[in-house]
């Protein structure tokens, strides 16, 4: 089922899976849904935290820094708590895996896809100074590999939000 949500994230969904490329609007998205309840597992935090700040990470960063996420998404969803996690979910098979995560355990985790025009999404990076987990900078030629090699979810997939990511009033209220 695809939803288009005009404004504000709410959800009832016990797990969200933020879901765009760098610069959509994921983790201002993601921050909203924190402040609504949700417990926030974010990617770029935790690599911010391990000290990983350069773009691309390496297979075995990204990978370990997802085994993470994940141990801690089953850990706080078993507890019974909603759970946000922001990252760029690029591919169905990396939705996939964690939406197989917390089916054991009941629950039926909600992408939420920030649907964001390219040159927003450009103008947003090449505004990035490197100030912290949220702010990390992407150099053009990455972005653009990132842009061109993203798979937007489908409704086949699963439950699906999509949102309009250039609109900041529909991903921050």
């Amino acid at each position: 089922m695809s939803t288009a949500r005009p404004s504000g994230p709410a959800s009832a969904a016990g797990v969200v899976l933020v879901c765009g490329p760098a610069g959509a609007g994921k983790s201002t998205y993601a921050r909203a849904l924190g402040r609504a309840g949700y417990v926030v597992l974010s990617f770029d935090r935790e690599a911010w935290a391990r000290g990983l700040r350069s773009h691309p990470l390496s297979d075995r960063d990204a990978a370990a820094l997802h085994r993470s996420l994940q141990a801690r998404l089953v850990e706080l969803v078993a507890t019974g708590e909603r759970v946000v996690v922001d990252t760029s979910f690029w591919s169905r098979a990396l939705r996939d895996r964690y939406r197989d995560l917390v089916r054991p355990l009941g629950v039926e985790a909600e992408v939420h896809y920030l649907d964001t025009p390219r040159d927003v999404v450009l103008a947003r990076l090449a505004a990035r100074r490197h100030g912290g987990p949220d702010d990390v900078l992407v150099p053009p030629d990455r972005a653009a590999a990132y842009l061109d090699g993203f798979q937007a979810p489908t409704p086949d997939e699963g439950p699906l939000v999509v949102l309009d990511g250039a609109d900041r009033a529909t991903i921050v209220e």
